[in-house]
């Protein structure tokens, strides 16, 4: 095919169909479709002769004509336009109606023998791996319908008492991920918390395409339970292009990751040492520990534990599979832990029991990342006022480089005891 294959694949890119796909597969669809081209008056396609395979139209018009043993009154023609397609999902293996040029026309169509790229084993990767990371698990969503996704929050992850924020965050962007060319990458996202949610309870995320352009697209995402609108999004888009650089933030001067312990060889060392209580020990043991699909590894010693500032390396637990839209739907659900909680470091002292809260968060991504490389969060909490904290961050990978930037605010208020029938309110 003579077409250039990045047109190709920022075609079908638009497709609706194709678009919840991995980008691999994507790829692999642009190297296997073939061009037909088609007169005004040419049959595309006959009533009852055997479906060939997908076709996609890539330009010109077509009309569809419904099959002859429907009743007349319920025969309506319509007309396929650019990035429309049929021959795909029938439950036939033969056309169901007639397809007619009305104009020149041409199509793109991907024979039967490639179907097995419309069907991936998830929206992240179209092999079969013997085993996802638990992260990937967690961030696949099952799409349902065009712009509609479910998703769950897994009895092997960590939880709450309600669903975590860095899941909604992390999902919702994966469901606009999904909605877009696979050569877009999101820049930034602007979340807001409304409700608690339900572990117990699937996550029905539904995507509103606020914008598509030649380089920009933007989504809007709604995380619904039993119908209540539980957290929005607003993602916006980009397609990679050369332009000025510079960066005046400088990563601080920090220990390797390799010179810390991760939060689970702490947990063991403190169930072992003296200095602390017996009593603490004993509940420490004995408590429920679920090991997050995050690796951290705190760089600030307990001596700065009421600073409002934390430094910390990351990474996330096992092999993902290599899609930038992934790696970027990762670093977003890793940059909720333990965000929030670093503007009520200064009131420890006053109070020991301090409710936190997520009201709202963005990121900003300059720059390509691999999340399962070790990364540095930088957190800060320049100021907390009227029940509000408000905290900033600085994502550098070990090269140096800022990846990120993100803000937080979030709800701090002074535990009250809460009683049997009590529900948390803002």
């Amino acid at each position: 095919m003579d077409r250039d294959r990045e047109e190709v694949t920022e075609f079908l890119g638009q497709v609706s169909l194709l678009q919840c796909l991995p980008g691999s597969s994507i790829r692999r669809i642009a190297e296997a479709v073939q061009v037909r081209n088609y007169e005004p008056g040419d049959y595309v396609a006959r009533e009852g002769e055997p479906v060939d395979g997908l076709y996609i139209i890539l330009d010109g018009q077509a009309e569809v004509s419904a099959p002859a043993n429907a009743e007349e009154a319920n025969r309506p023609d319509y007309v396929l336009n650019k990035y429309d397609y049929f021959g795909y999902g029938t439950n036939s293996s033969v056309h169901q109606g007639t397809v007619v040029a009305l104009s020149k026309l041409t199509c793109f169509i991907l024979p039967n023998k490639y179907g097995h790229l419309l069907q991936p084993k998830t929206i992240w990767n179209a092999e079969e791996t013997p085993e996802h990371s638990l992260l990937e698990q967690i961030l696949h969503l099952e799409p349902l319908e065009v712009d509609i996704f479910r998703g769950f929050t897994l009895p092997e992850a960590p939880t709450f008492r309600r669903v975590f924020g860095g899941q909604f965050i992390g999902q919702a962007l994966a469901a606009a991920s999904k909605t877009v060319d696979c050569l877009k990458m999101v820049h930034s996202l602007h979340a807001i918390f409304l409700v608690a949610g339900d572990n117990d309870i699937p996550i029905i995320y539904q995507v509103h395409r606020a914008r598509d352009g030649s380089s920009f697209a933007t989504r809007k995402v709604e995380a619904k339970q039993k119908g209540l609108v539980l957290f929005t999004l607003i993602a916006s888009f980009q397609k990679e292009e050369v332009g000025f650089e510079h960066q005046a933030a400088i990563m601080p001067d920090v220990p390797p990751p390799e010179q810390f312990l991760n939060l689970e060889e702490l947990r063991e060392r403190r169930l072992t040492d003296p200095r602390f209580p017996p009593q603490y020990r004993n509940l420490a043991a004995n408590k429920k520990f679920t090991p997050w699909p995050i690796e951290m590894r705190l760089c600030d010693d307990s001596a700065s534990q009421h600073k409002p500032s934390l430094n910390y390396w990351f990474r996330a637990r096992g092999k993902l599979s290599d899609d930038q839209a992934l790696h970027r739907c990762v670093v977003a659900y890793a940059s909720d832990l333990l965000y929030s909680p670093v503007s009520r470091h200064p009131h420890m002292a006053k109070c020991l029991e301090i409710h936190v809260l997520s009201l709202n968060h963005s990121i900003w991504f300059h720059k390509p990342v691999k999340a399962d490389k070790w990364l540095l969060y930088v957190i800060e909490s320049p100021s907390a006022h009227g029940g509000r904290g408000f905290v900033t961050g600085r994502m550098f990978n070990r090269q140096g480089e800022l990846i990120m930037s993100l803000t937080q605010e979030a709800l701090i208020r002074r535990e009250k005891p809460r009683g049997p029938n009590r529900r948390p309110k803002i």
